[in-house]
């Protein structure tokens, strides 16, 4: 996979291997190409390029329970049976090139591959390493030209102008891998479509429009609009291996557009005007199923992407485990860092989270924050584990309100240096975690408000984040004079660092 996706993917939550290859063995596409492999033996004849010989395409088709009189049944035939030989699922041996002497075509053999047991006795990842290989060849089949293009392009001996096509194949192959890419980040970030399906001119936008224009211009939506017919054709082509569910682009809609002479009808994201939001569907609407997911995934991975799944950290170290998190979305962490609990001691865990937060690195507030994230929902058996870092300079804060908030009665209150510290601590993680949010300046003003002389104490706290927490707070807290304070504070915050 070749398109360049967001540099910091979210994870993905995935179903087990098991429940994938079961979605894999059930894709329209993949369980017809299986069929035509069990289907295969001695009396079946293949042309040059391992194709099925013309006249045997019905016979195939009877094979797959199509109905012979449907005329795509021959297509659907042919469809399947290359993906079969792509996948080794079927093994052909190719005809030796036509003597030419006029006599009858020669042909060539085809026999159940020796991958066809295992989509019956492998084991999941078998399956799926399988199913990829079929998502190659219908990906490669989509990036293909229409036919009606490819009759267009031919020039006067009867060859494919590509000059006259304006196709490159590796071009088209990455614009479709970046449409995934898109669809793929629209699916598990944080606040987007999730498990509903993305309009096709959204989609179409994302590849088209600049991030920094405003209104798209008459030339930009024309592309828009070329490209939502693409994918039109693409989606319908990839929605048999199991990739995505398509709802295509009405037909009805076009033969409107065409008659009102206005085929844009796009507002600036590239869909439809505000009076055509009801019918916004009509336009295509499409999602990546879990199996789509997965595939696209495993493209991503194979170029080289970084692209998390949620539960893969199950077996990993604590300090690993804090890490990945701090910087995944909220709702992703919790999900992982629950995993990753399941599969351990409380007791245990809890010491080797705790021992994971500490650290004075630049991202040590956040793995801190996560960490007491993680341990909120922990009971009793925690308290062990958190009344012995009672002392510790850096887990101390973190400690006392974990007991404070389950009800453990005899803990002794913190110093004051130790609240500071915590205060300087939690506004860091903070800024890492989510940035200058609204709700952080009210945050600010509260902690001043409750602690006198809060900023000619707080810029001789010992950690390595003041300075830069009072530069924030200068910048975003709500009471000018404050903010001038902070400043102030900042200032000496450096130069005692320096």
């Amino acid at each position: 996979m070749s398109a360049e996706p967001h540099p910091t993917l979210p994870p993905v939550r995935l179903p087990s291997d098991a429940e994938l290859a079961r979605d894999a063995l059930v894709a329209p596409l993949f369980a017809r190409a299986v069929r035509l492999a069990r289907w295969a033996g001695p009396a079946t004849r293949v042309d040059v390029g391992g194709e099925l010989a013309s006249d045997q395409l019905p016979e195939a088709a009877e094979a797959l329970g199509l109905d012979a009189a449907d005329e795509d049944a021959p297509v659907y035939a042919s469809q399947a049976w290359r993906v079969a030989v792509d996948t080794g699922l079927v093994d052909v041996t190719e005809p030796e090139e036509d003597s030419g002497d006029g006599g009858e075509p020669e042909y060539g053999t085809a026999t159940p591959g020796e991958d066809l047991a295992l989509v019956a006795g492998g084991a999941p990842g078998d399956v799926l390493d399988l199913w990829l290989a079929a998502l190659d060849t219908v990906l490669a089949d989509a990036a293909v030209p229409e036919l009606d293009d490819l009759v267009d392009a031919l020039d006067a001996g009867g060859e494919i102008d590509f000059d006259r096509l304006d196709w490159n194949p590796q071009r088209e192959a990455d614009f479709l891998d970046g449409v995934l890419a898109n669809l793929y980040l629209l699916t598990v970030a944080e606040g987007g479509a999730g498990e509903g399906p993305v309009p096709l001119p959204v989609l179409a936008a994302s590849m088209i429009v600049p991030d920094e224009m405003g209104d798209p211009t008459d030339a930009v939506l024309e592309q828009v609009s070329d490209a939502m017919m693409r994918l039109d054709d693409q989606f319908r082509q990839l929605e048999p291996i199991g990739l995505v569910e398509y709802r295509p682009v009405d037909e009805a809609l076009l033969a409107e557009e065409d008659d009102l002479g206005d085929a844009g009808a796009a507002d600036s994201s590239g869909g439809p005007g505000p009076e055509d939001d009801e019918d916004v569907s009509r336009y295509g609407m499409v999602r990546l199923t879990p199996l789509g997911l997965y595939g696209v995934r495993a493209r991503m991975l194979e170029a080289g992407v970084e692209a998390p799944a949620v539960g893969e950290l199950a077996d990993k170290g604590a300090e690993a485990l804090l890490d990945a998190v701090s910087r995944y979305p909220g709702g992703a962490a919790q999900a992982e860092i629950e995993q990753w609990l399941a599969g351990r001691s409380l007791p245990d865990a809890v010491a080797e989270l705790l021992a994971a937060a500490r650290g004075d690195d630049e991202g040590a507030p956040l793995r801190r924050l996560r960490c007491q994230q993680a341990l909120a929902p922990a009971g009793p058996e925690a308290e062990p584990a958190m009344r012995a870092v009672l002392d510790d300079p850096e887990l101390g804060g973190l400690a006392r309100v974990w007991l404070a908030e389950h009800g453990v009665t005899g803990v002794p209150a913190p110093d004051g240096a130790m609240v500071f510290w915590l205060t300087v601590d939690t506004i860091a993680a903070q800024l890492a975690a989510d940035g200058e949010t609204e709700e952080l300046p009210q945050l600010m003003s509260s902690l001043t408000e409750h602690h006198a002389g809060f900023f000619e104490q707080v810029w001789r706290v010992d950690h390595p984040s003041t300075a830069y927490v009072l530069e924030a707070m200068g910048r975003l807290h709500p009471d000018k004079k404050a903010s001038k304070e902070a400043r102030k504070a900042a200032f000496k915050a450096r130069s005692r660092q320096a």
